[in-house]
């Protein structure tokens, strides 16, 4: 099956974005880890964690959609680079020590919220059915309770 132009234009978009993503995401986690005294290790999971749910979705829409594909994928890669965007208020304010604690939690909540209708929207725009949307919010809940447990303890 020949590529089309428009489908390479949406794969080197979502390289750019989903690239692009996991750089301000490492960033974050730096920041964050200044604050909360992380190690390596824990960063390095932490950022596995985040990109696994991309990656499954990536992988479904790879071997389940057919024209789609693309178009998806470029969609949901542009909510993973604006989520990824919301989060680097923390790091300036982390830098200056505005918002140290709070700044780290407000940016999460606001990313995973924005990600959330962003990636409604995605699903929509690409013609795709919802179930591709309640899978990622389930991948996101798993994503969001590993962290929680594994990388913070909090649980």
């Amino acid at each position: 099956m020949a590529t089309s132009l428009n489908d390479t234009r949406k794969i080197a978009q979502a390289v750019v974005y989903f690239f692009l993503s996991t750089v301000i995401t490492w960033y974050f986690i730096e920041c964050g880890s200044n604050l909360y005294q992380f190690d390596q290790d824990k960063m390095l999971l932490s950022c596995s964690i985040a990109g696994a749910k991309w990656a499954i979705q990536i992988f479904a829409a790879f071997i389940l959609l057919k024209e789609k594909r693309w178009v998806f994928i470029s969609n949901i890669a542009f909510t993973c680079f604006i989520g990824s965007c919301i989060l680097l208020p923390f790091c300036i304010t982390s830098i200056r020590n505005l918002l140290p604690g709070n700044g780290f939690l407000i940016s999460l909540i606001a990313a995973v919220v924005a990600m959330l209708v962003l990636y409604y929207h995605s699903v929509r725009s690409s013609g795709v059915s919802v179930k591709w949307y309640l899978l990622w919010v389930a991948c996101l809940a798993i994503a969001i309770s590993l962290q929680l447990t594994v990388v913070f303890g909090v649980i």
